[in-house]
């Protein structure tokens, strides 16, 4: 990231948690689906959804990150680029895509309630902060990777 003189994101909420994943990742944003559940997978893979014939995978970001859901949730899927594959995240909104200068991305530091090791950076924008995830680290657990 420091490399480049702007940083493009996607900026979504989980719960009371407001994230980013670079724009690079994400192929495109679904309305809410119903997920077909998947029996023995761990509780955070929401199901199967059915996306142009194709059997997407779908996590729910709200239990890999431990927040609790908003009744306002609309719950639009993320589809993303994940290790040679596509993931779709659940999450609570999404806010907006974003084209930050290098300056306004941080390196990743202490966070209270989050996982370091997900944490790719922080960014501000307008003087909100949000959380750059490290994708492949959040879902390697749920995909195997």
């Amino acid at each position: 990231m420091a490399d480049s003189p702007t940083f493009h994101a996607v900026v979504f909420r989980v719960g009371d948690l407001i994230c980013a994943a670079p724009a690079g990742i994400v192929r495109e944003i679904l309305p809410p689906l119903p997920a077909t559940r998947i029996p023995g997978v761990p509780g955070a893979v929401e199901g199967l959804v059915n996306l142009r014939g194709i059997l997407l995978t779908v996590v729910d970001a709200h239990r890999l990150l431990d927040r609790p859901r908003r009744e306002t949730d609309e719950g639009p899927i993320v589809v993303l680029d994940v290790a040679g594959r596509q993931c779709g995240l659940l999450v609570g909104e999404v806010k907006d895509f974003v084209e930050l200068p290098s300056a306004a991305v941080a390196p990743r530091g202490q966070l209270p309630g989050v996982d370091p090791r997900i944490v790719q950076a922080v960014g501000n924008r307008g003087g909100e902060h949000f959380v750059i995830l490290d994708i492949e680290a959040l879902l390697a657990p749920m995909l195997g990777s």
